[in-house]
């Protein structure tokens, strides 16, 4: 049998109030990459140095890769973890990660995708919680790629 552990997580109050404060910094843009095969939905996130980010709230357990790169990563009230690619762990269900990029970084994670749908809303929807920040009252990444596109549209 597959265990299915869960994080309990106590100190989202707290990664909120940070993801309010990283507002006020100049947004990032770190691609994201889909990648689809046969019943798997890959995703890939590129994080470029000197970075400061949150995840979403993960629904599922599944694997990560760090197939590049050097992070530390927080999750919860848990211990600061380094990490060094290549790296691979499981995310369990109710993972809400901080994490700092040391070096340029590739983390991928790897979803069961049955019906091979590619709605990404409709992936989104299966493999990540939905969250408004207490904070500001919306959700963050919402917000954070209208920064982005706003940016993007002044250069």
């Amino acid at each position: 049998m597959i265990e299915t552990e869960e994080i309990v997580r106590v100190e989202d109050d707290r990664i909120d109030e940070l993801e309010a404060a990283m507002l006020e910094l100049e947004p990032i843009d770190c691609p994201l990459i889909h990648r689809f095969t046969d019943k798997m939905y890959i995703r890939e996130i590129y994080m470029p140095a000197g970075t400061l980010v949150t995840s979403k709230i993960h629904k599922t357990n599944h694997p990560f890769v760090l197939s590049k790169g050097k992070v530390s990563v927080k999750i919860d009230n848990g211990e600061w973890v380094t990490m060094e690619a290549p790296f691979s762990d499981t995310t369990k269900i109710g993972t809400r990660r901080i994490l700092y990029i040391w070096e340029d970084a590739i983390w991928s994670t790897f979803h069961v995708n049955l019906d091979n749908t590619t709605d990404l809303e409709e992936i989104e929807n299966r493999i990540l919680e939905p969250h408004t920040n207490s904070v500001i009252g919306e959700d963050i990444n919402k917000i954070y790629k209208e920064l982005l596109n706003n940016k993007k549209e002044l250069l």
